[in-house]
Order: structure tokens, then C-alpha cells, then sequence
């Protein structure tokens, strides 16, 4: 049985078939990418495997169990976490504090024993912000721990959302466009963060990119869609010849670039 498994699911706005009978499946450890032209149906997909919205047709499986029994608000503690394209953060917090908001997965203490800040409440503490600090040395955030994140560059802001998202200590990364508004640089970076991510703490990804550059360097496979069905899977470099997926580019393969 395939580590994540999305089965024939679809989805309908009014007249729209926004996502019709796609299916794929992701292995564990693996950087699987969902690739497609502008309204192809990317997020909508990730907004189905999230819960955000309901399926109303197929099956989403993850580890062995069936996601389209559990309620959305369980999506996190059963191992899922997601960056969003538009980012998602609290402006007003600092980099610390939206990264420790990852961490209300790993709650296990009670609102009374917080109010009299128990032992018990102190070690939790400490734990936390271990498992913070860990996430902020690995994406090399020290400099702006204590910086509100509405002072920060755009580039930064999308690295604390990754992290938020590290914080709850997922086995399945969902990243929704992570080198969108970046420079060359920045998405240089991310493609590093990402190789990291895998290596280092064993983190399977499912990611929607346009940057095929980003894409071929990170991805072990590639799901290609347009108007919300599949056009084909592979290798990076198989699905950016394939020819639906070329025609789906205007044409040419420099389309996807």
C-alpha cells in the first residue's frame, strides 16, 4: 500500500468539474510535485487532501487510513501540515511566536494546570521551544526570531511559514507555491530548505510549483494537470516532454519554464 494514495477524487463548483478522477500516489520520503498551467486545479487538490473541502467522489489514504472519514481540524495531529500561497502568519507576532503556534498539535496539558503554570507546564514549555529552536536553526532564522513578521522581507515571511508548518512536526509537508514572489536567490535557498527537509528529518513532500527550474532540481516525480485531470506522471524530465503536457504549455516545453 502506497505511503499517501489520492484515488479518483473530484470535485464540482455549480456547472464546474474544477477536479475530475485524479489519481496518484507519493511514497514515503519522496518530493512529489503537482505541476499545471494558472487554474488547472492545483490548490483545489490540496484543498481536498486538507479537508478544506469535500470530495465528492474518490478516496484520499495516508499511512493506512482514510482521510475522507476525518473531520479537518484532525488533518494536523494526524501528521499533515500545509504553507498556503497567499501567506498565512500573524503579522503582529514575532517570528517565535508564530512558529510556537505549530506546536498546538503537541498540547497535552490542561487550561488550569497552564493557569497555575504547573511543573508539568514548564517542561511542556521547554519542550516546545526546543523543537522551535531546532526549526529556526535549520532554516537559519536566528537573526529574525524576535522580529514582528510585519517587518520582514517577503522572502522571509514565506521561509516562517515553512517553518510554522515544520513546527508541528508533520510526516507529510504540503507546500503550495514555496518559491512564488521569490528571486533567484531566495528560491535557491528554498530548493536547499527542501533537500534538508527530506534528508535531515525524514519529511515526505507534496508540493505545487511553477519554477520548473526548482521543480527538476527537488522533485523525484511530477503529477502534470490541466482543467482539473490528469495529463501525466514521471520524472521531471519525462512529464516536461510528455506531449499533452507541452500542449498544455502553449506549445512548447520553454512554456513551463
Amino acid at each position: 500500500m502506497a505511503y499517501f494514495e489520492v484515488q479518483n477524487i473530484g470535485i464540482q463548483f455549480g456547472g464546474v468539474r474544477a477536479v475530475n478522477d485524479v489519481s496518484f500516489t507519493v511514497d514515503k520520503g519522496e518530493v512529489f510535485t503537482i505541476i499545471g498551467p494558472n487554474g488547472a486545479g492545483k490548490t483545489t487538490i490540496f484543498n481536498l487532501i486538507s479537508l478544506i473541502y469535500r470530495a465528492s467522489q474518490g478516496r484520499i489514504r495516508f499511512d493506512g487510513r482514510d482521510l475522507t472519514r476525518e473531520s479537518a481540524h484532525k488533518v494536523a495531529r494526524l501528521g499533515i501540515a500545509r504553507t498556503f500561497q497567499n501567506i498565512e502568519l500573524f503579522e503582529h507576532a514575532t517570528v517565535l511566536q508564530n512558529l510556537l503556534v505549530g506546536r498546538h498539535t503537541h498540547r497535552t496539558t490542561k487550561l488550569w494546570e497552564e493557569v497555575l503554570f504547573l511543573p508539568k507546564v514548564r517542561r511542556a514549555e521547554i519542550a516546545h521551544r526546543d523543537a522551535v529552536e531546532r526549526v529556526i536553526d535549520l532554516l537559519d532564522l536566528q537573526h529574525h526570531r524576535d522580529s514582528l513578521v510585519k517587518n520582514l522581507p517577503y522572502g522571509v515571511r514565506k521561509v516562517v511559514e515553512v517553518g510554522r508548518a515544520l513546527c508541528t512536526e508533520p510526516k507529510l509537508l504540503l507546500l503550495d507555491e514555496p518559491s512564488s514572489g521569490l528571486n533567484v536567490e531566495e528560491t535557491d535557498d528554498m530548493a536547499f530548505w527542501i533537500e534538508d527537509i527530506k534528508r535531515e528529518l525524514g519529511i515526505t513532500v507534496l508540493m505545487i510549483e511553477h519554477d520548473m527550474s526548482l521543480v527538476s532540481r527537488v522533485s523525484d516525480r511530477v503529477l502534470a494537470v490541466n482543467q482539473g485531470e490528469v495529463l501525466a506522471t514521471g520524472t521531471p524530465k519525462e512529464v516536461q516532454a510528455h506531449p499533452s503536457v507541452v500542449s498544455a504549455y502553449l506549445g512548447t516545453v520553454e512554456g513551463v519554464q
